[in-house]
C-alpha cells in the first residue's frame, strides 16, 4: 500500500523488451537507500517489485504485460523522469490517501492553465471510471495522491501547488501526454457491497 505522496524524481536508465514483458532500470537513491528483493516501489503509480537493487542507487523491476497494457508504463523510454514511493509503513502517518498502485486506466492532459501560485490541470476521464470520481474526493494520477477540484461527465481537474509542480512529473507533463490513473479504492467497495446487498433482496 502507498499514500501518493511521491519521495523522488527518478529517471529510467534502462529498457529491455521480454517479449510479453518487459525490465526496467530505474535510479532513485532515496528509494533504494533501504529497499532489497522483493519490496515494493510505486513507480508513476504502478506497484512493482523489486528484483536486484544496484550500486549506483538503481533498482531493475519486471513489468508483465497486463501492467503494459492498463498503464502508461508501455511507452515509458530511457531518460523518462518517473515519480518514485516506497510501500507505506504502519506506523507513517498517510499524508495523501490509501493508494494501492493498482492502475484502473490512463488518461490524456486536456489543458493547464497556470496561475500565480499554482496550475490547473484538466485530464480526460475514461467512461468506466467515471462513478468512481466525485468533486473533492481523492484520485491518484502517477502516483500522486490529489484532490479533485472540478468535474465534468468526462474530465476532471487537480490543481497544482508549487510543491507538486517541482517535486513530480505533473509539473513537465505536457498537454497530450498519457497519465495513470487510480481512483479511490473505498468507492468500488462501497459499490461491490450495495451491489451484493440488492443479490441477496432479488434472492
Amino acid at each position: 500500500m502507498f499514500t501518493g505522496i511521491v519521495e523522488e524524481l527518478g529517471e529510467v536508465i534502462g529498457k529491455e523488451t521480454l517479449g510479453d514483458s518487459a525490465r526496467l532500470v530505474i535510479r532513485g537513491p532515496v528509494v533504494t537507500s533501504d529497499a532489497g528483493h522483493g519490496d515494493s516501489i510505486a513507480v508513476n503509480g504502478v506497484c512493482l517489485t523489486v528484483v536486484d537493487v544496484l550500486a549506483d542507487g538503481a533498482f531493475t523491476a519486471d513489468v508483465i504485460n497486463e501492467t503494459l497494457n492498463r498503464s502508461s508504463l508501455r511507452g515509458i523510454d530511457v531518460g523518462a523522469r518517473v515519480n518514485l514511493e516506497r510501500a507505506a509503513a504502519v506506523n507513517s502517518r498517510l499524508g495523501g490517501h490509501i493508494v494501492q498502485g493498482h492502475v484502473d486506466g490512463t488518461g490524456h492532459i486536456i489543458s493547464r492553465t497556470p496561475s500565480e501560485h499554482w496550475t490547473v490541470v484538466r485530464i480526460a476521464l475514461p467512461p468506466a471510471l467515471a462513478r468512481y470520481v466525485v468533486h473533492k474526493g481523492s484520485i491518484t494520477v502517477d502516483g500522486v495522491s490529489l484532490t479533485v477540484s472540478g468535474l465534468g461527465h468526462d474530465w476532471f481537474e487537480v490543481s497544482l501547488i508549487p510543491t507538486t509542480l517541482e517535486m513530480t512529473t505533473l509539473g513537465r507533463a505536457e498537454v497530450g501526454a498519457h497519465v495513470n490513473l487510480e481512483v479511490d479504492v473505498i468507492a468500488k467497495y462501497v459499490e461491490r457491497l450495495l451491489g451484493s446487498q440488492g443479490d441477496r433482496r432479488d434472492a
